[in-house]
């Protein structure tokens, strides 16, 4: 595990200009098309609205959701459908996940994370494991979340560490914050563990 650089008080355009940095220089780094995977939620969407205002070439970045819920893209809780709303008016090319889809590796590895210390839709009864052998997977939570009471599917914890970067955004929450510094100090074995555990890359949390 890498020290993670924390970013307290940050709001949503300081870190938007986080983002179009790196993807900026991934850009900048090569002729073809760069990925980024992004989370649903609340908190990201101010961000992700802000980012695609900013001058990036979006024609050569793909936008993968690290997880969805499974639903159809015009259901209110796809985030999938909300991704491609944002980007795809800008140019960017917004891929869908489904079991066979084989994700990249990406610039930014954008991850929220949950009080339960869930990543994606790697909750604590799923046992995701730094070594699984597939890259995408369906799962059912457990206690399904009531505000979202769908199976998911995810990246798993290889496909989301396939990346030079990542990124968390806590969103200004003090359990979480909470639980993001137990992970890094061993306390528990939770999803968000396991992931900071095996990350050789950078890692920026914006709490």
């Amino acid at each position: 595990m890498t020290e993670p650089t924390i970013i307290e008080g940050a709001g949503t355009d300081r870190i938007a200009d986080w983002l179009e940095r790196r993807l900026s220089d991934a850009l900048r780094e090569t002729e073809g098309q760069i990925a980024l995977s992004v989370p649903g939620g609340s908190t990201p969407f101010p961000i992700m609205q802000a980012l695609t205002g900013r001058q990036l070439d979006f024609a050569r970045i793909q936008v993968w959701p690290g997880d969805d819920r499974v639903v159809p893209e015009d259901h209110s809780a796809s985030n999938t459908g909300k991704i491609r709303a944002l980007f795809e008016p800008v140019g960017a090319t917004v891929r869908a996940l489904c079991e066979r889809s084989v994700p990249p590796r990406f610039a930014v590895t954008w991850l929220g994370m949950g009080a339960d210390g869930h990543i994606a839709s790697l909750f604590p009864n799923t046992d995701p494991q730094v070594e699984d052998p597939q890259l995408v997977r369906r799962l059912t939570p457990d206690p399904l979340p009531p505000e979202a009471p769908f199976d998911r599917i995810t990246l798993t914890i290889p496909a989301l560490l396939n990346c030079d970067a990542i990124l968390f955004t806590l969103g200004g929450s003090v359990e979480k914050r909470s639980v993001f510094e137990a992970a890094l100090a061993g306390e528990h074995d939770l999803p968000i563990a396991r992931l900071l555990r095996a990350a050789s890359q950078q890692v920026t949390c914006f709490t």
